[in-house]
């Protein structure tokens, strides 16, 4: 099959030679051949469909490594995978727009209904942790396992909400910039040498005793900023400072949960 050069190759697929210099780059469309003096690219045209998918996925906002991920599965499961993605798009979409109220609301001087903000003290922890660098649309494959692993019976953790465990933000996070997500797992104290042998990839820290504020957030708001403003606002209000490294405490598995159903708290703690 005669191989097209990278200029009449983007021609047909309807992409540019800088996408799909940047495509080759990422793997994600590798030329059929590369010249070993000049470096100069050609496709093959049975390429044309894998160029015109990847396309598409990025007209959807859909991250390189997703797209990735995506094109990987057999068809059935990329058609629910894309359905994954849709649902997210339209949680993401409301959420912009609850935000863009909030704002409106501010500007315009009208009262802001905010998340009802509790107080509570947190004892001494030990806890066992896992930190990567994560852009945001990476989060769920990085703890989800970690959350089954940690979540059930078999790992032995303090009672009540003390022993759930959590991720920290340790920055701002988004598509395309990273900050380290760690996820933490409380360890009931005279088992911590036990469960640390098992989990050898894990890290085995101290957490003090302290204050700090939390809410519940609903599925239906998962993707909303207002409990960041929440909890931004009670500390104006209370003349109290934090770390602001957020902690995102799962009570229900969002995906057998209803809209209404609370699926996690976020919470703070105080300085």
């Amino acid at each position: 099959m005669e191989l097209l050069a990278i200029g009449a190759f983007a021609r047909l697929a309807r992409l540019s030679p800088k996408a799909l210099r940047l495509y080759a780059e990422s793997g994600l469309l590798p030329p059929a051949r590369t010249d070993a003096d000049t470096g100069y690219r050609w496709y093959s045209p049975a390429q044309l469909p894998r160029a015109r998918q990847i396309a598409q996925l990025r007209q959807l906002d859909m991250p390189l490594s997703r797209i990735a991920d995506v094109l990987a599965l057999p068809p059935a499961q990329r058609a629910e995978e894309l359905a994954a993605y849709r649902d997210e798009q339209q949680r993401a979409f409301t959420a912009k727009a609850a935000l863009v109220g909030f704002l409106i609301a501010q500007l315009t001087g009208k009262q802001v209904a905010m998340y009802d903000v509790a107080l509570r003290t947190l004892p001494a922890r030990t806890i066992l942790s896992q930190t990567d660098h994560l852009t945001a649309d990476r989060i769920g494959a990085f703890a989800t396992p970690l959350f089954a692993r940690f979540g059930g019976p078999a790992v032995p953790r303090p009672e009540g909400i003390a022993g759930l465990p959590f991720l920290r933000y340790h920055g701002e996070l988004g598509v395309d910039d990273d900050a380290p997500v760690e996820f933490c797992c409380p360890i009931t104290e005279s088992d911590v040498d036990a469960v640390a042998e098992r989990f050898p990839d894990m890290t085995v820290g101290k957490e003090r005793a302290g204050r700090e504020i939390y809410l519940g957030v609903p599925k239906s708001d998962m993707m909303t900023a207002l409990g960041f403003e929440s909890l931004h606002q009670w500390l104006l209000d209370h003349n109290e400072e934090s770390d602001w490294r957020p902690r995102q405490i799962f009570l229900l598995d969002p995906t057998r949960a209803d809209e209404s159903d609370i699926v996690y708290e976020l919470a703070i703690t105080l300085t």
